[in-house]
Formats: C-alpha cells, structure tokens, sequence
C-alpha cells in the first residue's frame, strides 16, 4: 500500500470569498493533467475532499470511481483574507490546540476529522494504493500522523498546486 497525497491544482483565487468555495483555474489544467504519470490509476481507490478545487482536480486525474469524504476537506479558515497566510499556517502548526486566526479551525480539531476519514479507508483497503485529493495543510498533518514525524513544514511551503506527497509503507498504525 502506498498513500498518494495529492494537493490539488491551481485555484482561481477571490479574496471575497472563503477558499473552500474557489473553483480550480483552467488555466492550470495542464499541471494537473502532467501529474497523472505519478499515480496510480487501474489498481487503486480514489478519494476526495469536498471542496471544489479538489473535485476539479480529482476529475482531471482520472476517470475511475472517487469517494468524495468531508473529512478530507482543508483546515476550516473562515471567510476573512489572510494577507500573509504562510506566518498564519505557522503560528497554527506552533499552537495547534488554539486558532490562529479568528475563525480558523485549531488544527487538532483538523487533524482528528482527517484522522476519522483515513482510518477506515485505511483497513478497508489494506494492500492497495491510496490517492487522497486535497489540500496542503490538511497534508501535512496527515503526512506526520501516517509517518509518525514532525509536520514538514519546510515541504509544505514548497508544495505546488498541484503537487503529491507519496508514503509508502510500512506506515506507523493509525490509532
């Protein structure tokens, strides 16, 4: 079993609006049509979050079955633009029992609704190839928790939309 942690593709960005709303950005198709040589298609699961940038990802990545689970969804973040999202991200990683910013979600509270989305996906395909569609914060934390490490958080700043984190077995348990 490998897990394939795909963040999704370009959004179209509207400052007015929550990110969790952003529709993906034709004009990046192209990325995530070069990403599918990287995954696995025929002999794996596909699961996605919600939200629409994910979706439009997912679809340009194959054309199999894909579970669409609300747990994968990003870290909630409210409705309110974030001018400098990467020292907010930080301080999130830093405190993750408390919000960041207000209206954002405390990470711990992310990283246990990721955690009740992925465990079952987990038994239930033991031996088989995983790709999970969604989003960069949401990916580190699940990266640390599969791998029993420190959130990467040099690795998430260097994510690109769209970009994959692959975790191979053996992974620590998920409890």
């Amino acid at each position: 079993m490998t897990f394939f942690l795909v963040r999704h593709g370009r959004p179209l960005i509207d400052p007015a609006t929550p990110a969790a709303s952003w529709e993906l950005d034709p004009a990046g198709f192209d990325d995530v049509w070069a990403l599918r040589e990287r995954l696995p298609q025929d002999d794996a699961v596909w699961f996605t979050s919600p939200e629409p940038k994910a979706v439009a990802t997912c679809q340009l990545l194959t054309e199999g079955d894909v579970g669409i689970l609300d747990g994968l969804r990003e870290q909630e973040r409210g409705a309110v633009w974030v001018e400098d999202l990467e020292a907010t991200v930080r301080r999130a990683f830093a405190d993750p029992d408390a919000p960041a910013h207000p209206g954002w979600e405390p990470l711990a509270a992310t990283r246990e609704r990721l955690l009740a989305a992925v465990r079952p996906i987990r038994h239930a395909h033991a031996g088989t190839d995983v790709v999970l569609v969604g989003h960069g914060t949401a990916w580190t934390l699940l990266a640390a928790e599969l791998t029993g490490s420190a959130p990467d958080l040099d690795r998430w700043a260097r994510l690109g939309m769209p970009d994959v984190i692959t975790l191979p077995e053996p992974l620590p348990s998920l409890q």
